[in-house]
């Protein structure tokens, strides 16, 4: 197998998903799509997450949305939803979103510019809340506000 670069593994996930710009994600996600926030508890701490999205470390992306998985987030594990990939900047979110297309998520998409694109258009943003102590990913979906 032939080495790929980051710049090439990354337009070989974009290639393959029909991106959202901000404005677009916060559309889908009032037609039911699932944001999902893989950005660190540290990051969402300093500087807030979006309503009603759902976080899910990036470590464990995979694990907690695939149906089939034991550790699986019961929340999260539908085949058919709109699932909208959320990192700081846009650019892990595009291999996660690919991957968890490789999973079945047909649907599945990320977030162009990320979090902070979102943050920067005036879209909305709430406090982080305090994390509690189950096992990373396992929350339920914040409430949009």
């Amino acid at each position: 197998m032939a080495r790929m670069t980051i710049d090439e593994l990354l337009a070989r996930a974009r290639a393959g998903l029909e991106r959202l710009e901000p404005e677009g994600a916060l559309e889908a996600q009032r037609h039911g799509a699932l944001l999902v926030d893989v950005r660190s508890d540290g990051e969402r701490a300093r500087h807030g997450v979006i309503p009603g999205s759902l976080h899910v470390p990036r470590t464990v992306l995979e694990w907690r949305l695939d149906p089939g998985s034991p550790h699986r987030n019961p929340d999260a594990c539908d085949l058919r939803r709109h699932v909208v990939v959320v990192c700081a900047d846009g650019y892990s979110s595009s291999l996660a979103a690919a991957t968890l297309q490789e999973l079945g998520y047909r649907r599945a998409t990320d977030l162009v510019g990320g979090f902070n694109a979102w943050k920067s258009r005036g879209l909305p943003v709430a406090p982080a809340p305090v994390a509690d102590d189950g096992p990373s990913g396992m929350g339920a979906v914040l409430a949009v506000t």
